[in-house]
């Protein structure tokens, strides 16, 4: 019986392994930057599965990787996926193993001699973390629409490269096109990058939705001078307005409470050195919330403070939006069958929400969405020690085998 089927968890974490040696680090984690010689690896490896896998292989125009495997019907298709670039420091379950389970799930359906009524595809999304451009989300982003091609070909990364011309180098800028995906529904599993799970001794998270992202820039310019003969009230320190504004982050967290959180990620003094008032700090907030309303309170909060603030040192203010996503729900009825899914394979499960960013949140925009959540030994993730238990890893792509099952059929 179909619903029978489980996932062979040793050829998943295989899967995982050989994965993460494409831009493997000394420490065990992996470096694999998007449009970088070690994603060109990573993904020559997965699109090689997808292929050994009889799935047929599109790539688009931003370098997204799309394997279908065909129904026994013509239509748009049930899709599972996510992202394998990583953070510099990365690991090697955050992302992959979304891309992989999907693999395994259709390999475990072909062993099975089982052809669904609705086509399944897997996908692997670029740029997901943002770690090399801007914003994060990039790859699904232009996907759905919500990016125009265009501007994303044209973004340059930290490292000064222009995203478009990355994608012809690596091979991966393709002719499939982007802005409006036919997808019937759409199921990530992921690590939750987060304590809750293993804390509380649960196997399955339900996720309810993805807490909206607001990133912002700033760049604070006062005066260098001699930090021995300046008097203070005679100061324009941009290091110290950008120390009060991380300060003011988190007790702005703290007041506004709930699922607030504010993180000052990023900080750099010039001329950064011992002896001399800074004359300009470069810094980066990030805010998140599940509620909206709440979101923009907190920013227009840091917004007062940073003016007002730096108006009363003498310091200048120049401030860029790096990223702005509004909270996102998934699919109800999916976020339950999720969770009756679990219960039916005698998998503790909890409800919950994403506090990270994911590729399903902008797939939301144009099908049913949900996402499936495994636990992150420690909580940790974006290091090179993040761990998920290979029976978590396999419990989870179990789920996601039976839910994309039954909405393919």
């Amino acid at each position: 019986m179909r619903h029978n089927l489980r996932v062979n968890g040793a050829r998943l974490m295989s899967r995982l392994e050989r994965l993460a040696a494409a831009g493997a680090r000394a420490d065990g984690g992996v470096d694999r930057l998007a449009l970088t010689d070690a994603d060109r690896e990573g993904r020559d490896l997965v699109a090689g599965w997808m292929r050994a896998l009889g799935l047929e292989v599109g790539i688009d125009a931003i370098g997204n990787v799309v394997g279908l495997r065909r129904g026994l019907e013509e239509g748009a298709p049930v899709m599972m996926g996510s992202h394998i670039d990583t953070v510099r420091t990365g690991g090697r379950y955050d992302g992959a193993l979304g891309v992989l389970a999907g693999l395994e799930v259709v390999e475990t359906l072909a062993e099975a001699g089982v052809v669904t009524r609705r086509p399944l595809a897997v996908a692997f999304f670029t740029n997901e973390e943002g770690a090399r451009f801007q914003p994060d989300m990039f790859g699904s982003l232009v996907f759905t629409g919500a990016l125009p091609l265009e501007k994303a070909l044209a973004t340059v990364g930290v490292d000064g490269a222009v995203a478009g011309e990355e994608l012809r180098r690596i091979g991966y800028a393709g002719s499939a096109p982007v802005g409006k995906p036919d997808v019937h529904a759409y199921v990530e599993l992921h690590v939750e990058q987060g304590p809750t799970l293993e804390a509380e001794g649960f196997t399955i998270g339900a996720v309810e939705g993805v807490q909206g992202i607001s990133w912002t820039e700033l760049t604070l310019t006062g005066q260098s001078n001699h930090a021995g003969t300046t008097p203070m009230r005679m100061r324009r320190d941009a290091g110290y307005v950008a120390a009060e504004i991380a300060a003011f982050a988190r007790r702005l967290a703290r007041e506004i409470g709930g699922n607030q959180v504010a993180t000052v990620g990023a900080l750099t003094l010039s001329p950064n050195l011992v002896n001399v008032v800074a004359e300009r700090a470069v810094m980066t907030v990030d805010l998140r919330n599940t509620d909206n309303a709440q979101l923009i309170e907190a920013e227009r909060r840091l917004a007062a403070f940073v003016s007002e603030t730096a108006a009363a040192e003498g310091v200048t203010v120049e401030r860029r939006t790096l990223a702005r996503f509004d909270p996102v729900a998934f699919a109800k009825p999916l976020v339950a069958r999720v969770e009756a899914i679990a219960r039916e394979f005698e998998f503790s499960v909890k409800r919950l929400p994403s506090g990270a960013g994911h590729d399903a949140q902008m797939l939301a925009a144009v099908c049913p969405t949900c996402m499936i959540f495994v636990p992150s030994a420690g909580g940790i993730s974006h290091n090179v020690e993040e761990y998920t238990a290979p029976d978590h890893c396999a419990a989870g792509a179990d789920v996601l085998l039976r839910l994309v099952t039954e909405l393919a059929e």
